[in-house]
């Protein structure tokens, strides 16, 4: 009986978190523009669109603040971010924490990773402007 009551309760379970898991699996990516300056306080706006494996899509507004010891004016082009996986592209809406290190002198690169509880957001991408610094603050994703 108690062998039957297990099998019975792992089949239930098995039945209720797979659908979960495999929708946890969602794979989103970010492709996004943004401009803006640094003196002490970094302020950087630009816009994207996330694509997911499951066929949605949202155009959306991006916004990076923080402090530190920097200064610059400078733009990203190409941006380019991938989403650890997640069930549904409403997760991916809010404010991440981050922390970077730049330095570009009229062509430059940057790479960055921000987190958001169990989401992260792998960010690179190319651009102009020259900035020198080092910032910690946030990385908004909003509906556009």
């Amino acid at each position: 009986m108690r062998i039957l009551l297990s099998l019975i309760v792992a089949g239930v379970l098995t039945a209720t978190t797979a659908p979960a898991l495999a929708e946890a699996n969602v794979k989103c990516e970010l492709k996004f523009t943004m401009s803006g300056w640094s003196i002490f306080y970094k302020e950087m706006k630009g816009t994207g669109t996330i694509h997911c494996s499951n066929g949605q899509s949202m155009a959306v507004k991006i916004k990076s603040t923080g402090g530190g010891l920097t200064a610059g004016k400078s733009s990203i082009d190409n941006g380019h971010g991938e989403f650890s996986g997640v069930a549904s592209i409403n997760e991916l809406l809010g404010s991440y924490a981050s922390a970077e290190a730049h330095a570009g002198a009229v062509k430059s690169s940057q790479a960055q990773v921000v987190t958001k509880g169990e989401v992260s957001l792998a960010l690179s991408g190319t651009g102009r402007g020259w900035d020198l610094g080092v910032a910690f603050g946030n990385f908004v994703i909003s509906r556009r």
